[in-house]
């Protein structure tokens, strides 16, 4: 594998038809990106490609140039009625997105069908595109595969195959789905690989399906876009909402995305906002796909000023003037926040990401400054959020990430405590005659975990319901 030498020019000059160009033109482009730079020239040449880049860096049309030019310059009859081109992505939302743009970039190219399908939707509209004829087929793996078994759907006659945000479709239990695809489409074809890390399995990846790619790198492995401000805010879960709420008060904040780490909390988080009259909407894997797409258009024409959304259902999201991205959960996994925040900041503009940061969280974000290699600014929490008479003391570096360490209570008996002892003033079980018996404490619910605040919006980061793995969102 060699590394493709990334140089800045113009459209024109990395020999492009002129039916492409003037498309490119017509949207208002005529600077390649770093990555269309390195990429396209190599894709034109016929070389397999790993592309490393993050969300917002043109990927789409950085594959999509050379695809459409291959395509057009090489016509075969229609006869046969199969894709010669599959891309595969994650989401709805990102595959919807592909197929936006290009469109957009077919515009002067005659006869070019595109089609996209994905679940969650009717199957009829999608198996009509493809008995019509496609050239370029972006799917969802699961779609996808249901479409195949249908025999809806025939792969055997692709020429070049896209897996996008393959690191995502990887999180999202993938692996299998892409597998069984791949193992259907032609051996000799071109194969590009784009994603925004290259974790050991990408890596396996890529040396299982493509042959002697070259590789693009545009900025280093979990590293965030350098124009967006980051910083982050220390406060307990209870208070997360009103200091939210707070936030939104500052004309400034126009147009922002909140982050949760589940689909209870987007629906808790936008409810609370539409209630303290701050135009909210929720996006995630629960919702249809017709609000899904009725909520991304609101947010677009600013009729929506908040997108509350999970990591599955923000991912493809690009929307032009995002001012900031709130992190009111941190991910688990510290790629997560650089997809994220990479939702604001795009296309040359400026944006502002917050995190925040709940005491049970620090550690999550250590594992984000470890991994994209830089400290984020801890700024005070504001007074408003504050409460009369429980003042907190300002968080220093030291004690940042500083995770206080719980005493193990022991029972009389030495061992440690299982949380069944007996209540006070009732029997013990027989086989528990040696137990201790202590009463509940009065302040704290069985039920419920502690941290979380009052029943408000604070509880949400302890919801933890997963959605299904390996299904499309």
């Amino acid at each position: 594998m060699s590394l493709a030498k990334v140089t800045l020019t113009q459209f024109s000059d990395l020999g492009l038809a002129a039916p492409l160009l003037s498309a490119l033109a017509s949207i208002g482009h005529t600077v390649p990106t770093p990555i269309q730079s390195g990429a396209i020239p190599t894709l034109l040449n016929g070389h397999d490609l790993i592309g490393i880049a993050q969300t917002g860096t043109g990927k789409t049309a950085a594959f999509g140039l050379p695809m459409l030019q291959r395509l057009t310059g090489n016509p075969i009859p229609r006869r046969a009625k199969r894709p010669r081109a599959l891309i595969l992505a994650p989401t709805r939302e990102l595959a919807s997105q592909i197929g936006d743009s290009l469109k957009q970039l077919s515009q002067n190219l005659q006869g070019v069908r595109i089609a996209v399908v994905f679940g969650g939707v009717g199957y009829r509209p999608q198996t009509d595109a493809l008995a019509r004829g496609v050239d370029i087929l972006v799917a969802c793996p699961g779609r996808l595969l249901d479409l195949i078994e249908q025999k809806a759907c025939d792969i055997t006659g692709i020429e070049i195959l896209v897996l996008d945000e393959a690191d995502r479709m990887l999180d999202m239990g993938f692996i299998h789905a892409i597998r069984r695809i791949v193992a259907l489409v032609p051996k000799e074809r071109q194969t590009l690989l784009f994603s925004a890390t290259m974790p050991t399995e990408i890596a396996g990846l890529a040396k299982a399906y493509l042959r002697n790619p070259e590789r693009v790198e545009v900025t280093p492995q979990a590293t965030t876009v350098e124009k967006i401000d980051q910083q982050v805010i220390h406060i307990d879960h209870a208070r997360k909402s009103a200091l939210l709420a707070h936030l939104l008060g500052d004309p400034a904040m126009a147009r922002a995305i909140v982050f949760t780490r589940t689909k209870h909390g987007a629906n808790r988080v936008a409810d609370r906002l539409e209630k303290q009259g701050i135009t909210a909407s929720a996006i995630h894997g629960n919702k249809s796909q017709t609000a899904r797409e009725k909520a991304l258009a609101g947010f677009r024409a600013g009729d929506l000023r908040v997108l509350v959304a999970t990591d599955l259902a923000a991912r493809g999201i690009d929307v032009q003037g995002i001012s900031h991205v709130v992190n009111f959960d941190l991910p688990h996994e510290p790629e997560s926040y650089v997809h994220r925040i990479g939702r604001t900041a795009r296309a040359g503009a400026s944006g502002t990401a917050i995190a925040f940061c709940a005491p049970d969280e620090r550690s999550m974000l250590k594992a984000i400054e470890r991994t994209t290699r830089q400290a984020i600014p801890v700024l005070a929490l504001p007074a408003f959020v504050v409460p009369a008479g429980h003042a907190m003391p300002p968080i220093t570096r030291e004690e940042d990430h500083r995770q206080p360490r719980q005493p193990r209570r022991k029972q009389r008996n030495g061992s440690a405590n299982n949380g069944h002892q007996a209540h006070q003033g009732q029997k013990a079980h027989p086989g528990q005659k040696h137990r201790a018996r202590k009463p509940a404490p009065r302040h704290q619910s069985p039920s419920r975990p502690q941290g979380g605040g009052g029943g408000g919006i604070g509880d949400i980061g302890f919801l933890r319901a997963a959605a299904p793995r390996g299904q499309d969102r």
